[in-house]
């Protein structure tokens, strides 16, 4: 006697699928706490660090890395810098409900800022495949977007385990895919959990793509 099929409505009835462990990606426009950080005065801040930045820009020059980051040189932009401190204590928030939303026991203890850079890439600028070892949560706000510029490619974090499996359909369901690009918004934020393997693909348009990144840990 043939076995139902999986589609046989008596055999699908008898089954139960669910989703374990879970990836959260939260996203939500940086002002939703904070709308007193002016766009145009954190753009020319951005701007101006990058010029004067001697040791960032010879980190960059050293390490090969296209455009610039502050991420080796400056590590104190909100004491520098008013609109970065008004930026942290939106993100602040912003960390406080994704950490919520994670159901986190932090034992009356808190996610606290770590590191925040900026990062200027040009066109033909990339940022390869990495994660951010010794934090909690790490994430972006984005600064300037433009028109053709790369999105952020977020990678399954089983997929050096999946060894012999076959590749997933291209019409798989997003929370299958193996890698996901988020398109986000000037404005936006977009947070996860910092072991999430990200990248930054080549950047086609001409103009410049301004972003902030940062670290919170647990202490």
């Amino acid at each position: 006697m043939a076995k139902p099929k999986a589609s046989d409505p008596k055999a699908s009835d008898k089954a139960s699928i669910e989703s374990l462990f879970v990836t959260r990606l939260y996203r939500a426009p940086l002002s939703a706490y904070r709308p007193t950080v002016d766009h145009d005065e954190l753009v020319a801040s951005c701007y101006s660090i990058a010029e004067d930045d001697e040791a960032g820009q010879e980190w960059c020059e050293a390490e090969g890395y296209p455009g610039y980051t502050s991420y080796a040189s400056l590590t104190d932009l909100p004491w520098r810098f008013p609109i970065f401190a008004e930026m942290v204590k939106a993100l602040d928030k912003h960390v406080a409900a994704f950490a919520e939303d994670l159901d986190f026991d932090l034992d009356d203890r808190k996610l606290v800022l770590e590191d925040i850079w900026i990062n200027i890439l040009p066109e033909g600028g990339m940022h390869s495949s990495h994660l951010h070892p010794h934090s909690v949560i790490s994430g972006t706000t984005y600064v300037q977007m433009p028109e053709g510029t790369s999105a952020l490619k977020l990678e399954d974090p089983r997929s050096a385990r999946m060894m012999a499996a076959p590749p997933r359909k291209k019409t798989a369901r997003r929370d299958l895919q193996t890698f996901v690009y988020v398109k986000p918004e000037v404005g936006d934020v977009l947070l996860w959990e910092s072991w999430l393997r990200h990248e930054v693909p080549m950047n086609m348009a001409e103009d410049e793509r301004i972003s902030v990144s940062f670290n919170y840990r647990w202490e």
